[in-house]
């Protein structure tokens, strides 16, 4: 969003403080952590948040693991089993157990989705997003029959590449593999 420097607010907007604004027409209130905050051009900024979910990239999963686990179960084991305190809660409307496993570090939005073995990877579905509540859904929204396709209803695309990845905290591991070729995590 863009902000006026003569703004009542100017002076609190800085990176890794939070503003609260709704997304979309239908959704609440959503929270966003700034993370850049552009140098002023014609008496204005312009400020790059992200929603709060992300900060779940910055929260390390600790290893651990299960031959059978339920969804929910594996859900509340990942967002409790962490290295730092946080305050995200978690659920699922997935029952069925499966092996899952944190069986290296990685962030516990990794163990979500976008990694092999993850709840995506495992369950499928689709998440929600609301503030600091993590929500797995087998599906959401409604089919309409709509495909977005470049030249038709989509006429314009614009992509910024940030580089974001600051980190404060390190987690050492390494991976042993033995002489038969099975690999531990230490």
């Amino acid at each position: 969003f863009k902000y006026p420097i003569n703004g009542p607010l100017y002076k609190d907007i800085t990176v890794e403080r939070l503003v609260k604004a709704k997304p979309n027409d239908t959704a609440d209130d959503q929270v966003f952590r700034i993370y850049r905050v552009s140098t002023p051009i014609n008496g204005e900024i312009t400020v790059y948040a992200q929603h709060i979910s992300y900060d779940l990239s910055n929260v390390a999963a600790l290893l651990w693991q299960s031959d059978s686990i339920s969804a929910p179960l594996a859900m509340e084991r990942v967002f409790q089993n962490t290295a730092t305190e946080h305050n995200f809660t978690c659920r699922t409307d997935y029952s069925t157990a499966k092996p899952f496993s944190v069986s290296k570090p990685q962030s516990v939005r990794a163990c979500l989705g976008g990694a092999a073995g993850s709840f995506l990877d495992l369950w499928g579905g689709e998440y929600e997003w609301d503030n600091f509540k993590v929500i797995h859904h087998q599906g959401r929204g409604k089919h309409t029959g709509v495909v977005i396709e470049y030249g038709k209803n989509l006429t314009d695309l614009e992509h910024d590449n940030e580089n974001t990845d600051v980190y404060t905290d390190l987690l050492p591991y390494a991976i042993v593999t033995a002489e038969d070729g099975t690999e531990t995590a230490i």
